[in-house]
């Protein structure tokens, strides 16, 4: 990895005009209308007065496979998408042109073999407002030793292992995959049985992203009345992958003026999402 270029690495603001059928798709990816006669759900998926799932911020405008530039030097290929947040300034509309300007604000070295940590800052806005601030934690495994530079936000305490005071069960289906793919993310290893074996999984797994995205689907329901606009921020770590076909239970902790939660294949009991904050408008 080229510490240098990196640091010196601009990017050329991304515009993407998107369509209510983009938006309703998005939110049929998270598996929204899986029961049609529900209001709540409806509003995301059905014309009649659309909104946008908040989390689709984190697709709207983006960037391309960046990293895979030659003269970053990037590892590519040893790559992780580790963490993931957006805080939310207004709401997002259900169509429309947006801008994203990205920064890549800190590089944090492991060291010689351990590895690289980079986090990439996205600023959406559109001709009114600014929108969302999004921000991805890149994991290079194989970029330690090249140094560090900028500010690193917190780390997000870990959860404590008490009973969830609520939860959220949403089955996704076995397609799930293939219907969220079709919001930008076109990895082979969302589709492509062959593509995911060579990843080393058994079959072709969820997006991550799309995990995050049912996670506030769940916040939504849980807390907001289904309202987009009650939701502040939401943030979590990615810690195991999901099968397109699993159940995942969302299990909520109130701490004090903020939601905590991490989220759970059930049939394999396994976490996958971690470290989960989230923070509400009244």
């Amino acid at each position: 990895m080229n510490l240098e270029a990196i640091q010196d690495f601009r990017f050329e603001p991304v515009s993407h005009t998107y369509t209510r059928r983009d938006t309703m798709l998005y939110a049929l990816g998270l598996g929204y209308g899986s029961d049609p006669l529900d209001p709540s759900q409806l509003n995301f998926v059905y014309e009649a007065d659309l909104r946008a799932v908040p989390s689709i911020c984190c697709v709207l405008a983006h960037p391309g496979f960046w990293a895979k530039r030659p003269e970053l030097g990037i590892d590519w290929v040893r790559l992780l998408h580790g963490e993931q947040s957006f805080e939310i300034h207004s709401p997002i509309p259900a169509e429309g042109t947006v801008t994203a300007r990205y920064e890549i604000s800190a590089v944090v070295d492991k060291g010689a073999g351990k590895g690289a940590i980079l986090h990439l800052v996205k600023t959406l806005s559109d001709a009114n407002a600014k929108l969302a601030t999004v921000r991805s934690v890149l994991f290079l495994r194989g970029d330690g030793g090249c140094g560090s530079f900028g500010a690193v936000p917190a780390e997000v305490a870990p959860l404590s292992e008490g009973f969830p005071s609520q939860t959220s069960q949403i089955t996704t289906l076995p397609q799930s995959a293939l219907i969220y793919r079709l919001s930008g993310d076109y990895n082979p290893i969302h589709a492509d049985p062959a593509a995911a074996a060579k990843a080393g999984f058994e079959r072709p797994i969820l997006h991550g992203l799309c995990t995050l995205g049912i996670a506030t689907r769940a916040a939504l329901a849980t807390f907001a009345d289904g309202m987009p606009e009650r939701l502040g921020s939401l943030s979590a770590r990615f810690s195991k992958p999901v099968f397109p076909g699993e159940t995942i239970r969302t299990e909520f902790f109130a701490m004090g003026h903020q939601i905590r939660f991490r989220a759970r294949a059930l049939e394999r009991d396994v976490v996958v999402l971690d470290r989960g904050a989230i923070t509400l408008r009244q």
